[in-house]
């Protein structure tokens, strides 16, 4: 009996051997398992394999935030868009558009055209011949009623001088003031300027003839006669001189030039006038009365 017990403990003993040196021997045969991936972790049975956890994934912290990403130029978020009116987005567009190119030198904003007071206007500005454009604002010739038949007495009178030349009228360039760099004063009796000239009018104290367009005084044509002014005097609308030079103090007088009374006379204090209204309209100072002057003033 005990011989039987002995051999049932060592069979036993044998087959548990046996049991554990095939369980070795077949682990030793499998193929060993890859490594797993860094980031990757084995799942349990059931879960599909090969997808990395959630361990593995770059959390949002790693991720690039809106804050990073260059947002587009001019275009505004999702919040500000809800935010803006249509007329910001309007501006933001114009901007945009014009963000990085220069604006042109001198264009003016708005409808690009250059405002008034910007620009220096050309009425009464006298080319380079001398012409000036007029103002484009008419002036109304007017009748005078002046003691034309009286000699003056406020103003003194001029002296005849044979071959006298206009001072300064050398250098007034164009055809409408050659008759002022071609003036010189004559002396002729009576009957030689109504023989030369069918238009001879007594003003003021002196006689004019009438000549190409302009009034001059007729020197000679009657003993102590009285002229204030010796030069041509531009006419127009058929008027005489004095008539003329009434005109042109009114047009001074409503432009500011011209403080004294209208009579007619081309006097030192109208001459005056006539020359600081030229110099400011860019015309020759001839301090006279003369084309470009009146078409400055609208007169012609």
């Amino acid at each position: 009996m005990k011989m039987f017990f002995v051999l049932i403990c060592s069979l036993a003993l044998a087959c548990v051997a046996g049991a554990q040196t095939l369980t070795e021997k077949e682990k030793k045969e499998q193929p060993k398992k890859k490594p797993a991936q860094a980031g990757q972790v084995s799942h349990p049975a059931g879960h599909p394999g090969g997808k990395p956890t959630t361990t593995g994934k770059p959390t949002t912290t790693g991720k690039p935030t809106t804050t990073g990403k260059p947002a587009e130029v001019g275009k505004p978020s999702g919040a500000a868009k809800s935010k803006a009116t249509k007329a910001q987005m309007q501006g933001a567009t114009a901007i945009e558009k014009g963000a990085g190119k220069p604006a042109e030198v001198g264009k003016p904003a708005g409808k690009g055209k250059p405002t008034e007071a910007g620009t220096a206007t050309t009425a009464g500005k006298a080319t380079a011949t001398g012409k000036a454009t007029a103002t484009g604002k008419p002036f109304k010739a007017q009748k005078f009623n002046l003691p034309t038949k009286t000699t003056p007495t406020k103003v003194a009178s001029v002296n005849f001088q044979q071959g006298r030349r206009i001072q300064g009228s050398q250098n007034w360039q164009g055809q409408r003031y050659t008759v002022f760099r071609n003036y010189t004063p004559q002396w002729h009796d009576q009957g030689w300027w109504r023989g030369h000239y069918n238009r001879v009018v007594f003003v003021y104290g002196g006689w004019y003839y009438w000549n190409a367009g302009f009034w001059f005084p007729a020197w000679g044509y009657a003993p102590n006669a009285y002229y204030a002014y010796d030069g041509p005097i531009y006419g127009y609308n058929n008027l005489p001189p004095d008539q003329v030079v009434g005109n042109v103090q009114t047009a001074l007088q409503e432009q500011g030039y011209y403080h004294g009374e209208v009579d007619g006379l081309l006097g030192p204090l109208t001459r005056a006038a006539i020359a600081d209204y030229q110099r400011d309209h860019g015309l020759y100072i001839t301090s006279a009365v003369d084309e470009p002057t009146l078409a400055s003033l609208g007169m012609t």
